[in-house]
Protein backbone atom coordinates (compact mmCIF):
# COMPACT_ATOMS: atom_id res chain seq x y z
CA UNK A 1 0.00 0.00 0.00
CA UNK A 2 2.88 2.38 -0.02
CA UNK A 3 5.19 3.81 -2.76
CA UNK A 4 8.83 4.56 -2.78
CA UNK A 5 7.68 8.08 -2.81
CA UNK A 6 5.96 8.29 0.48
CA UNK A 7 8.67 5.98 2.64
CA UNK A 8 12.03 7.29 1.10
CA UNK A 9 14.16 8.94 3.36
CA UNK A 10 17.76 10.00 3.48
CA UNK A 11 18.21 6.35 5.20
CA UNK A 12 17.04 3.85 3.21
CA UNK A 13 17.61 5.05 -0.42
CA UNK A 14 20.36 3.31 -0.83
CA UNK A 15 18.85 0.15 0.01
CA UNK A 16 15.37 1.09 -2.16
CA UNK A 17 17.08 2.48 -5.16
CA UNK A 18 19.06 -0.62 -5.55
CA UNK A 19 15.76 -2.93 -5.33
CA UNK A 20 14.84 -0.42 -8.21
CA UNK A 21 18.14 -0.68 -10.16
CA UNK A 22 18.07 -4.99 -10.27
CA UNK A 23 13.97 -4.73 -11.26
CA UNK A 24 15.41 -2.36 -13.98
CA UNK A 25 18.02 -4.10 -15.30
CA UNK A 26 15.69 -7.08 -15.28
CA UNK A 27 13.18 -5.58 -17.49
CA UNK A 28 15.55 -4.16 -19.63
CA UNK A 29 17.37 -7.99 -20.11
CA UNK A 30 13.64 -8.96 -21.63
CA UNK A 31 13.87 -6.66 -24.30
CA UNK A 32 12.89 -7.07 -27.85
CA UNK A 33 12.12 -5.20 -30.90
CA UNK A 34 8.59 -5.83 -31.56
CA UNK A 35 6.96 -5.96 -28.69
CA UNK A 36 6.47 -2.47 -27.31
CA UNK A 37 5.54 1.04 -29.40
CA UNK A 38 9.35 2.90 -31.15
CA UNK A 39 10.15 5.88 -29.36
CA UNK A 40 10.67 7.02 -32.24
CA UNK A 41 11.77 10.57 -33.75
CA UNK A 42 8.40 11.86 -34.09
CA UNK A 43 6.80 10.36 -30.09
CA UNK A 44 10.65 12.27 -28.79
CA UNK A 45 9.42 15.53 -30.84
CA UNK A 46 5.91 15.65 -30.22
CA UNK A 47 6.83 15.38 -26.23
CA UNK A 48 9.45 18.06 -27.10
CA UNK A 49 6.66 20.13 -28.07
CA UNK A 50 4.90 20.17 -24.96
CA UNK A 51 7.58 22.53 -23.80
CA UNK A 52 7.07 25.54 -26.22
CA UNK A 53 3.36 25.41 -26.44
CA UNK A 54 2.32 24.79 -22.76
CA UNK A 55 5.04 26.46 -20.50
CA UNK A 56 6.52 28.62 -22.90
CA UNK A 57 3.09 30.19 -24.42
CA UNK A 58 0.17 29.31 -22.22
CA UNK A 59 2.83 29.81 -18.80
CA UNK A 60 5.25 32.14 -19.88
CA UNK A 61 2.63 34.08 -22.02
CA UNK A 62 5.56 34.38 -24.54
CA UNK A 63 5.72 34.13 -28.03
CA UNK A 64 9.24 32.61 -29.50
CA UNK A 65 10.78 34.63 -31.50
CA UNK A 66 12.56 34.20 -34.93
CA UNK A 67 15.93 33.95 -32.75
CA UNK A 68 14.47 31.79 -30.21
CA UNK A 69 13.00 29.23 -32.49
CA UNK A 70 16.32 28.43 -33.95
CA UNK A 71 17.65 28.28 -30.53
CA UNK A 72 14.86 25.36 -29.44
CA UNK A 73 14.76 23.62 -33.88
CA UNK A 74 18.76 23.02 -32.88
CA UNK A 75 18.17 21.64 -29.73
CA UNK A 76 15.56 19.55 -30.53
CA UNK A 77 17.61 18.19 -33.52
CA UNK A 78 20.51 17.23 -31.19
CA UNK A 79 18.09 15.79 -28.48
CA UNK A 80 16.18 13.71 -30.92
CA UNK A 81 19.71 12.50 -32.53
CA UNK A 82 21.18 11.67 -29.28
CA UNK A 83 18.64 9.44 -28.12
CA UNK A 84 17.95 7.74 -30.99
CA UNK A 85 22.00 6.48 -31.28
CA UNK A 86 21.14 5.07 -27.92
CA UNK A 87 21.04 0.99 -27.62
CA UNK A 88 17.21 0.55 -27.52
CA UNK A 89 15.57 -1.14 -25.00
CA UNK A 90 11.99 -1.52 -22.91
CA UNK A 91 11.19 2.01 -21.22
CA UNK A 92 8.49 2.55 -18.95
CA UNK A 93 8.63 6.12 -19.27
CA UNK A 94 7.52 7.16 -15.52
CA UNK A 95 9.96 4.70 -13.78
CA UNK A 96 10.05 7.01 -10.56
CA UNK A 97 9.72 6.60 -6.88
CA UNK A 98 6.11 7.52 -7.23
CA UNK A 99 5.31 4.80 -9.64
CA UNK A 100 7.23 1.71 -7.22
CA UNK A 101 5.71 0.47 -4.23
CA UNK A 102 6.99 -1.67 -1.11
CA UNK A 103 6.09 -5.45 -2.39
CA UNK A 104 7.68 -8.76 -2.09
CA UNK A 105 9.14 -9.06 -4.56
CA UNK A 106 10.44 -5.50 -4.23
CA UNK A 107 9.47 -3.49 -5.75
CA UNK A 108 5.70 -3.36 -7.43
CA UNK A 109 5.63 -1.60 -11.03
CA UNK A 110 2.86 0.51 -11.66
CA UNK A 111 1.67 3.33 -14.27
CA UNK A 112 3.22 1.20 -17.19
CA UNK A 113 0.58 1.65 -19.89
CA UNK A 114 2.60 3.74 -21.90
CA UNK A 115 5.76 1.56 -22.56
CA UNK A 116 7.97 1.76 -25.34
CA UNK A 117 11.19 0.58 -27.25
CA UNK A 118 13.51 3.44 -26.65
CA UNK A 119 16.56 4.57 -25.27
CA UNK A 120 18.22 2.59 -22.80
CA UNK A 121 18.95 5.59 -20.01
CA UNK A 122 15.75 7.13 -20.34
CA UNK A 123 14.67 4.96 -17.17
CA UNK A 124 17.79 5.56 -15.25
CA UNK A 125 17.51 9.53 -15.29
CA UNK A 126 13.62 9.04 -14.32
CA UNK A 127 14.58 7.33 -10.90
CA UNK A 128 17.29 9.24 -9.79
CA UNK A 129 16.39 12.98 -11.48
CA UNK A 130 12.84 12.79 -9.47
CA UNK A 131 9.33 14.86 -10.42
CA UNK A 132 8.94 15.49 -6.64
CA UNK A 133 12.47 14.83 -4.69
CA UNK A 134 15.71 15.98 -5.70
CA UNK A 135 19.04 14.27 -4.26
CA UNK A 136 22.53 15.50 -4.21
CA UNK A 137 24.61 15.00 -7.28
CA UNK A 138 27.04 12.72 -5.52
CA UNK A 139 24.32 10.15 -4.53
CA UNK A 140 23.00 10.61 -8.67
CA UNK A 141 26.45 9.81 -9.58
CA UNK A 142 27.03 7.33 -7.46
CA UNK A 143 23.73 5.92 -8.15
CA UNK A 144 24.37 6.19 -11.83
CA UNK A 145 27.36 4.06 -11.74
CA UNK A 146 25.77 1.42 -9.78
CA UNK A 147 23.19 1.02 -12.74
CA UNK A 148 25.69 1.23 -15.23
CA UNK A 149 27.88 -1.55 -13.29
CA UNK A 150 25.29 -3.86 -13.27
CA UNK A 151 23.87 -2.98 -16.68
CA UNK A 152 27.45 -4.12 -17.76
CA UNK A 153 27.42 -7.32 -15.91
CA UNK A 154 23.89 -8.27 -17.05
CA UNK A 155 25.24 -8.41 -21.14
CA UNK A 156 22.99 -4.49 -21.61
CA UNK A 157 24.66 -3.02 -24.26
CA UNK A 158 25.32 0.28 -22.51
CA UNK A 159 28.29 2.40 -23.47
CA UNK A 160 31.10 3.27 -21.95
CA UNK A 161 30.93 4.63 -18.52
CA UNK A 162 31.60 8.78 -19.45
CA UNK A 163 29.84 7.84 -23.11
CA UNK A 164 26.53 6.52 -20.79
CA UNK A 165 26.48 9.39 -18.38
CA UNK A 166 26.80 12.22 -21.61
CA UNK A 167 23.46 10.10 -22.73
CA UNK A 168 22.12 10.51 -19.06
CA UNK A 169 22.01 14.11 -19.36
CA UNK A 170 21.07 14.77 -22.89
CA UNK A 171 18.36 12.44 -22.53
CA UNK A 172 17.52 13.94 -19.29
CA UNK A 173 17.22 17.03 -20.69
CA UNK A 174 14.53 15.94 -23.30
CA UNK A 175 12.48 14.27 -20.13
CA UNK A 176 12.39 17.73 -18.38
CA UNK A 177 11.65 19.58 -21.19
CA UNK A 178 8.66 17.50 -21.71
CA UNK A 179 7.21 17.47 -18.00
CA UNK A 180 7.67 21.37 -17.77
CA UNK A 181 5.56 21.26 -20.63
CA UNK A 182 3.13 18.78 -18.92
CA UNK A 183 2.83 20.32 -15.47
CA UNK A 184 1.92 23.45 -17.44
CA UNK A 185 -0.57 21.80 -19.32
CA UNK A 186 -1.99 20.00 -16.30
CA UNK A 187 -2.66 22.79 -14.88
CA UNK A 188 -4.20 24.86 -17.58
CA UNK A 189 -6.48 22.27 -19.17
CA UNK A 190 -7.22 20.00 -16.34
CA UNK A 191 -7.25 22.34 -13.16
CA UNK A 192 -4.73 20.87 -11.15
CA UNK A 193 -2.31 23.39 -9.61
CA UNK A 194 -0.57 21.84 -7.75
CA UNK A 195 2.11 20.70 -10.08
CA UNK A 196 3.61 23.74 -11.32
CA UNK A 197 5.28 23.98 -7.92
CA UNK A 198 7.19 21.56 -8.90
CA UNK A 199 8.70 22.89 -12.22
CA UNK A 200 11.70 24.99 -10.32
CA UNK A 201 13.35 21.37 -10.00
CA UNK A 202 12.86 20.91 -13.59
CA UNK A 203 14.11 24.00 -14.19
CA UNK A 204 17.58 23.70 -12.29
CA UNK A 205 17.95 19.56 -14.08
CA UNK A 206 18.29 21.99 -17.34
CA UNK A 207 20.68 24.45 -15.87
CA UNK A 208 22.30 21.89 -14.42
CA UNK A 209 23.52 20.50 -17.26
CA UNK A 210 23.17 22.93 -19.75
CA UNK A 211 25.04 25.77 -17.87
CA UNK A 212 28.97 25.92 -19.15
CA UNK A 213 28.09 22.99 -21.52
CA UNK A 214 29.62 24.45 -25.75
CA UNK A 215 27.42 21.77 -27.47
CA UNK A 216 24.14 22.49 -25.40
CA UNK A 217 25.28 26.81 -25.87
CA UNK A 218 21.79 26.72 -27.86
CA UNK A 219 19.55 25.41 -24.98
CA UNK A 220 21.62 27.95 -22.82
CA UNK A 221 20.74 31.00 -24.77
CA UNK A 222 17.28 30.04 -25.09
CA UNK A 223 16.61 29.72 -20.80
CA UNK A 224 18.42 32.88 -20.47
CA UNK A 225 16.33 35.11 -23.32
CA UNK A 226 13.26 33.71 -21.69
CA UNK A 227 14.97 34.70 -17.85
CA UNK A 228 14.15 30.71 -16.81
CA UNK A 229 17.08 30.56 -14.06
CA UNK A 230 17.44 27.45 -11.67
Amino acid sequence: RQTFLQVLTDDNADALFSAAIVALVQWQQASRADALPPYDAALLARELTLFPDWYVARHLGRTLTAQQQHWWDASCRLLIARALAQPQVFVHRDYMPRNLMLSTPNPGVLDFQDAVYGPISYDVVSLFKDAFRSWPAARVAGWRRQYWEAARTAGLPVADYPGFCRDFDLMGLQRHLKVLGIFARINYRDGKPHYLADTPRFLRYVREVVDGDAELEPLRQLFDSLDLAA
